[in-house]
């Protein structure tokens, strides 16, 4: 019932942003693919996100191991590094400059996204659905820019205001096309 709840709100919130991808507000052509696969600080195997361009967003797709229980931050960050440690991922993907968080009324960070939850054993299943990216080449948004994008899974839960408070990163992932 709570990833129904979730997949409406993340529905209300993409017809509120209104507009296509990459933020010209026009469609684009479906199908591209990125994959992050994501890791832990000690470099141990957590799972994937796949990204899927859609005519007007993309779709995220994330299937998760190895979290504490509980509310996670998850965020496409500005810069396609993991490495030497999660610090190289940089801050959250924002090419308009907007400020933090989902709830902001003056418009957030195109890489803000919904928390996601991991269940007793850890695991965590998520698709969310976002017109503030682009895969496309070229377009203000596109998380394949100059220096790419990566994907980052926080200790703690995004409070969705503009103090972010989600603590450390527990995983990072380069996107890579797919």
């Amino acid at each position: 019932m709570r990833y129904l709840i979730m997949i409406a709100a993340c529905a209300a919130l993409a017809a509120a942003c209104g507009g296509g991808s990459g933020g010209d507000g026009g469609a684009r052509e479906a199908g591209a693919v990125g994959i992050a696969e994501i890791a832990s600080p000690d470099g141990e195997a957590m799972g994937a996100v796949r990204l899927t361009q859609g005519d007007r967003g993309v779709l995220i797709q994330a299937s998760l191991r190895g979290l504490a229980p509980g509310p996670h931050g998850f965020h496409v960050h500005e810069t396609g590094a993991c490495e030497p440690d999660f610090a190289a991922a940089g801050g959250h993907f924002a090419p308009g400059g907007e400020g933090h968080g989902i709830l902001d009324p003056g418009g957030h960070h195109a890489g803000d996204l919904p928390n996601i939850h991991a269940a007793a054993d850890g695991t965590a299943r998520a698709d969310f659905w976002t017109s503030g990216i682009t895969l496309d080449d070229g377009a203000d948004a596109s998380i394949f820019d100059a220096d790419g994008s990566a994907i980052v899974v926080h200790e703690r839960a995004d409070s969705y205001g503009p103090e972010p408070g989600a603590g450390d990163r527990a995983g990072c992932g380069v996107i890579r096309r797919g």
